[in-house]
């Protein structure tokens, strides 16, 4: 009996490898992006946001074409991959004049979802300027936030899909590998936290911490049609201790192993992180463990 392929958490049978080949032979005159996108159709197959899983359908073929299981017709045309050739964000200029004094002298605050608005493009500089890691863009879901007072941005925070494997976080919430791969999505992990260099206000990152928190799953609903219930961040102890993470209450899970993705041998490639997690419902357990 053949073992079934997966592919992103997907199994393909020998019976739907056979559907693959008739449904390509139905349709000889498709491109690759056409065909993905008919055959997701087909299979209804769509993230959580009703949106067709076109991108991880058209990697599956790809990776039964070279497995010598189907035939893709030939490439049409080569596109750059805008994740490889994008150009970093053009400086936005903004008063850089120093804000001080205590927190409730700039209370209140406003915070801002900038993901798909006109105020995404000085986020994008702003990330690049001034934090240290520049600005990455994200890939899956994500939300950015900007946090002005005074009419003026003082801070930045972005948030991505979590990594699908993170053995101090999964010990933490205690679920299946199958109750991962169904919820991982219900995960938000903070990729960026910026306070720019001319603000220096005490409490304000855990201020803002705290607000975010209170916000992101209902944004993060509003625009991909799921809430989350727990979100989770890196710490390098090497450069920061994460103070104003754990002044809002964010708990220390555990360290990563300092293995990316894509090692291929059980020694660290990079910097060892500290995991911090924080629950956005107190029934997170509950919830990321349902099959």
């Amino acid at each position: 009996m053949p073992v079934p392929w997966r592919y992103r958490g997907r199994v393909v049978t020998a019976e739907d490898i056979v559907f693959i080949r008739e449904f390509m032979a139905a349709h000889p005159c498709l491109s690759r992006r056409k065909l993905s996108a008919k055959l997701c159709e087909a299979w209804d197959w769509k993230q959580a946001n009703g949106a067709l899983r076109d991108m991880v359908c058209r990697g599956l073929l790809l990776m039964l074409h070279r497995a010598g299981e189907i035939e893709l017709p030939p490439i049409r045309q080569v596109s750059l991959n805008p994740f490889v050739r994008r150009d970093k964000p053009q400086p936005v200029p903004v008063d850089a004049s120093p804000i001080r004094g205590a927190l409730a002298d700039v209370l209140p605050v406003s915070l801002r979802q900038v993901r798909r608005t006109s105020e995404e493009a000085l986020f994008n500089s702003l990330i690049e300027q001034h934090h240290y890691l520049g600005y990455e863009q994200p890939v899956g879901e994500h939300l950015k936030y900007l946090v002005c007072a005074q009419d003026r941005p003082i801070a930045c925070m972005a948030w991505s899909s979590a990594p699908r494997h993170l053995g101090s976080r999964d010990r933490h919430i205690g679920w299946s590998a199958e109750a991962r791969r169904r919820n991982i999505r219900f995960v938000a992990c903070n990729t960026r936290f910026l306070i720019l260099p001319w603000v220096a206000i005490p409490h304000l990152a855990s201020h803002i911490l705290g607000r975010v928190a209170s916000a992101l799953p209902n944004d993060w609903e509003q625009l991909y049609r799921h809430p989350v219930y727990f979100a989770e961040t890196f710490i390098d102890p090497g450069r920061f201790r994460g103070t104003c993470y754990r002044a809002a209450n964010w708990k220390l899970l555990g360290l990563t192993t300092g293995r990316g993705k894509d090692s291929t041998s059980k020694h660290p490639n990079r910097s060892i992180k500290e995991v911090l997690g924080y629950p956005l419902t107190p029934r997170f357990r509950e919830l990321l463990s349902h099959i």
